[in-house]
């Protein structure tokens, strides 16, 4: 069986931008007056997902006594045709639950090349799983097939389901559970932030730094140029590699350079050593996102999501932002950029984790001058690293160096 780190490196080491999505939905007696919560549920990632030809697909399966499939992952080739196959699904029936087979079912009949599944091209392969209640056979070997696969399983059950069975079949700690499927609504948004979470990083990303410019991070500012000369120096910058672009914000934001201004790694740090401090105040976050969305990440300024090369931000913040923030970091979160926040204490927290594309990927310091002890503990989270995702399981205060770091990670979306 691969073991977490091969997993991990399987997965961000693949063709990114792309994802096989299966969802094993529970279609039994169980779930019939609940079916059209479970369809709208169904139709809501469909609608959240980049599913078109070389991009995301999705395949639903209905399981009871057995598993039937109601279309594979090769059937539909654009989101509209998978929300209207969704809409005209039908309950299939069954009085009992088999999930074993049903999973066995998916793996020789769903995640295969044939039905198909780029599982040999190293695309993401996802497992969504949906039960009412326990299952009448063994899931233990099933899981092992499909994690020796490379699948990542996620399990959403109500509270009849049994809880052990689920984180078995999970990927831990990617299981959900709500009262009834008539909730779902209400896991939305963790359970597609765990589906984003899995976009593999490719050979090529594009960085950019939004560096909080204001007056209250002057007397930091030299020790963010020094945390982002470190990530610049682990980043491959050539011309068909790493690209980098760094801002500024406080009242108004300023683009210091551009993911295109530069094609070498010489030249990118000269001008990150040449930049100057912005100055300003107040901090809007929120138009600063939107500049990053609408200036950065584009094609005409480097960007390449249209290739589908990885989007990953790096966010500064100082003090709460003056503007509102949550509509343009659902959108930034919505094209698969991956944000990661750095804050210090005078920052809103749960603006950071808010602005994040997961809690676990906000940070907080007491001031700036505290980046360094933390740099490894957010390129560990940047690069997979089991031990740091094994330590936001639980939210905690640390001590570093005799000053407090907050890790804010109450997380259901890593490994």
């Amino acid at each position: 069986m691969l073991s977490p780190q091969k997993l991990l490196h399987f997965f961000f080491t693949a063709d990114s931008g792309k994802r096989d999505v299966v969802l094993l939905i529970d279609g039994s007696d169980n779930t019939r007056r609940s079916f059209s919560s479970v369809q709208k549920f169904v139709q809501l990632l469909a609608e959240r997902l980049n599913i078109g030809n070389n991009r995301d697909q999705m395949s639903v399966v209905q399981y009871g006594d057995t598993a039937t499939v109601d279309f594979f992952l090769n059937t539909h080739s654009s989101r509209e045709e998978v929300t209207d196959s969704v809409k005209r699904l039908r309950h299939k029936g069954g009085r009992s639950l088999y999930i074993g087979a049903a999973l066995q079912y998916v793996n020789d009949n769903v995640f295969t090349v044939l039905s198909g599944s780029r599982h040999l091209e190293r695309v993401p392969q996802i497992l969504v799983l949906l039960s009412t209640g326990r299952s009448r056979d063994d899931v233990r070997g099933p899981v092992k097939v499909l994690k020796e696969k490379g699948v990542i399983s996620l399990s959403i059950g109500t509270t009849n389901a049994d809880t052990l069975e689920l984180q078995t079949v999970s990927h831990q700690p990617n299981n959900f559970f709500v009262a009834n499927f008539e909730e779902l609504s209400t896991i939305s948004e963790d359970v597609l932030s765990s589906i984003y979470f899995f976009v593999p990083e490719s050979d090529k990303k594009d960085v950019a730094f939004l560096v909080d410019g204001s007056d209250d991070s002057r007397n930091g500012f030299e020790a963010i140029r020094g945390f982002v000369q470190k990530v610049i120096e682990n980043l491959k910058i050539e011309e068909n590699g790493d690209r980098v672009a760094l801002v500024q914000y406080s009242q108004d934001t300023t683009a210091n350079f551009y993911l295109n201004s530069y094609s070498n790694k010489n030249d990118v740090m000269s001008s990150v050593r040449s930049v100057k401090h912005k100055g300003g105040r107040p901090q809007n976050s929120g138009s600063a996102l939107r500049f990053i969305r609408d200036y950065i990440f584009t094609p005409s300024s480097g960007g390449r999501h249209q290739e589908g090369i990885p989007q990953i931000l790096y966010m500064f913040c100082g003090d709460r932002s003056n503007d509102d923030i949550r509509g343009v970091s659902q959108a930034l979160r919505e094209k698969g950029i991956k944000i990661f926040t750095i804050g210090t204490t005078n920052a809103d927290t749960l603006e950071l984790q808010t602005m994040s594309s997961t809690p676990a990927h906000a940070f907080s310091i007491t001031d700036f001058n505290y980046l360094d002890n933390i740099y490894q503990s957010v390129a560990n989270v940047v690069h997979g690293s089991e031990e740091i995702q094994e330590q936001f399981l639980t939210s905690e205060v640390n001590q570093v160096d005799g000053k407090e770091a907050f890790w804010f990670n109450k997380i259901t979306n890593i490994f």
